[in-house]
């Protein structure tokens, strides 16, 4: 079936494909009612070495970056993933789904911080709330160790929580899927009401000879005609080998010369004449019992 037969069909079935392609944009629409469009807020924070560690350098903590660092940074990423923490952020007001971890191709202690929900402000009012209990999380693991003040690794926000983006991916995927499942039963719908119109037309097989039952009489068979047979003879001969038939012809009476009443032969009387003759055409009377005499000529 090529492209052209497919469309002759839909245009045949309208009747199918429209109830279904209403059916197909009523599950779009569905999709764009029950699922609705997230936004995303993200920040991004990095830990610091503490004030002693910093004095060989002036002071300056960027360039004092130990490995321990990074090491702190995926233990706090992990307390914030935690139940309590997404209780304590609840209590704050926060609302959402939070995430923390390690920043992707990080050379250093960077974390992520994300909100994600369906209301566009309280998604960026969250991730200010995350951002700032992350940091008092920092120091209270510190202060429960009993780490001095100048000793503690401190927090530094690089990215504060960033407008909230519309996060279109997954509703999209979701509208994509009910219109391909749509299209797809409609057609399938439309082809199979013609296979059933196209089989409905077709005409059964027709019924072959039946043989006489047992015990039937049988039906009389007339004799054939002379002409019948004639022409029966004919077919067959004219299928095999044609056979040549010699009809020899006797001189008339007529040609033989009277000399003193006796009838004598003519010296130079001609010879028989070789008649070939096709087997599939019957020889008539002339030719197989001589030449009848002239009306007239009768025999002296």
């Amino acid at each position: 079936m090529d492209l052209a037969e497919i469309f002759r069909v839909m245009r045949r079935r309208w009747y199918v494909l429209l109830p279904g392609l209403l059916l197909t944009a009523g599950l779009i629409v569905g999709v764009i009612v029950l699922v609705p469009v997230t936004y995303q807020s993200q920040s991004t924070v990095v830990l610091l070495n503490s004030q002693k560690a910093t004095k060989a350098y002036d002071g300056n903590p960027f360039l004092s970056t130990q490995t321990s660092l990074t090491g702190m940074a995926d233990s706090l990423a992990r307390n914030l993933n935690s139940d309590d923490s997404l209780r304590d952020l609840k209590a704050r007001g926060a609302k959402g789904t939070f995430a923390a971890k390690l920043a992707d191709n990080a050379q250093g202690p960077l974390m992520w911080l994300t909100v994600t929900g369906t209301d566009k402000a309280s998604v960026l009012d969250s991730d200010k709330i995350l951002t700032t209990y992350a940091g008092e999380r920092l120091d209270q693991f510190q202060k429960a160790q009993s780490v001095t003040p100048k000793a503690m690794i401190r927090m530094a926000t690089i990215v504060p929580p960033q407008n909230p983006v519309a996060q279109t991916k997954t509703r999209l995927e979701y509208m994509v899927m009910a219109g391909a499942l749509g299209v797809v039963l409609t057609l399938v719908a439309a082809f199979y009401v013609e296979a059933r119109k196209r089989s409905s037309r077709t005409p059964g097989p027709a019924a072959g000879p039946t043989e006489p039952e047992a015990g039937s009489a049988e039906p009389e068979t007339r004799p054939a005609e002379p002409g019948e047979r004639t022409s029966a003879a004919a077919r067959s001969t004219g299928e095999s080998v044609v056979e040549e038939t010699l009809a020899i012809r006797q001189p008339p009476r007529w040609s033989h010369s009277s000399v003193d009443g006796a009838t004598t032969p003519e010296p130079d009387a001609p010879r028989p004449a070789m008649a070939v003759a096709s087997a599939a055409e019957p020889l008539d009377e002339e030719s197989t019992h001589g030449h009848r005499p002239r009306t007239g000529q009768r025999d002296r």
